[in-house]
């Protein structure tokens, strides 16, 4: 058993990764860019980001965090700002990040790559092992751990990110990392209209409304906090419905941690029949309400 670090920006990953650091380690720390969760690790650090300043200049203070736990294992939130401060700190450990894990047996690592089309089996070979996932790997797995948080002191990088402005994205909809049931809507849906027909069967099941990047930024039928893929959301349902969608890898490593991920796509030939458990081909407008009402 070993000592492992937990990287982590927002609650939930907080608590997810500390947990399944729990299973792998004998002692857990944690540092958090940001407010820390209590009683999830046996250390928990924070490092609080000054007005003005941006998040990813955090690194030098938990660069001092790190060295001071010299940990054997690293579990970073797959966050734009954790992974860039969890590359520089294996960098300068002389180490490569294992990214995206789906399980973690020992010190071989499990990915998938081209979206999901193929699993490969990795063993970290420096001394530190680094790993970034969302947590899904580790099940039901219970977080535990001390309410004492100690924060550290912003340490300002010798050459600071200059932050020329900010735009708040609006938060529409359902929090799908912690949604049993998505229904994910894509670019095979003809107009907006036809969007209630995933609206019926989420209703259906108790599930929630996601989509593919370009529905939400390009088409602006649903807002951006909803799209899944490599740049949005991240999430990890016991059933992940994709309508109307091809099944790219941008799009398919937003869900690869799906318990079972179902296809409607007219086009027989979409990558996505070869990355889902089960699929049909058929016109989403006639398939959905047939399948809504079987319920």
């Amino acid at each position: 058993m070993a000592k492992v670090l937990v990287l982590a920006e927002s609650a939930d990953a907080q608590r997810a990764l500390a947990a399944g650091a729990r299973t792998i380690g004998d002692e857990v720390v944690l540092v958090a860019v940001g407010a820390a969760e209590t009683g999830v690790a046996d250390k928990a650090y924070q490092v609080e980001v000054p007005a003005g300043a941006v998040a990813d200049d955090a690194y030098p203070a938990v660069q001092g965090v790190f060295d001071a736990e010299a940990p054997a294992v690293v579990l970073i939130e797959p966050a734009a700002h954790t992974k860039t401060i969890g590359a520089k700190l294996a960098a300068k450990a002389g180490a490569a990040i294992i990214p995206n894990i789906t399980a973690l047996e020992g010190d071989v690592a499990t990915n998938m790559y081209f979206g999901g089309l193929a699993a490969k089996k990795q063993t970290a070979t420096s001394g530190v092992k680094f790993y970034t996932t969302n947590g899904a790997l580790f099940g039901d797995a219970a977080a535990s751990g001390t309410d004492a948080v100690e924060t550290v002191a912003w340490v300002a990088p010798a050459k600071a990110l200059v932050l020329k402005g900010t735009k708040e994205v609006p938060v529409e909809g359902a929090d799908l990392t912690k949604s049993d049931v998505v229904v994910a809507v894509g670019r095979g849906f003809a107009e907006e209209a036809q969007i209630q027909l995933a609206n019926d069967l989420a209703a259906k099941v108790g599930g929630d409304v996601g989509c593919s990047r370009p529905v939400a930024e390009n088409l602006g039928w649903l807002p951006r906090n909803l799209y899944v893929g490599v740049s949005g959301v991240q999430c990890a349902p016991k059933a992940y419905v994709a309508v109307g969608i091809s099944g790219q890898m941008q799009h398919m490593v937003g869900c690869q941690d799906s318990k079972a991920i179902f296809a409607i796509n007219k086009d027989a030939n979409a990558p996505i029949f070869k990355q889902c458990d089960y699929g049909i081909v058929g016109d989403l407008a006639k398939v959905l309400p047939a399948l809504t009402a079987a319920l």
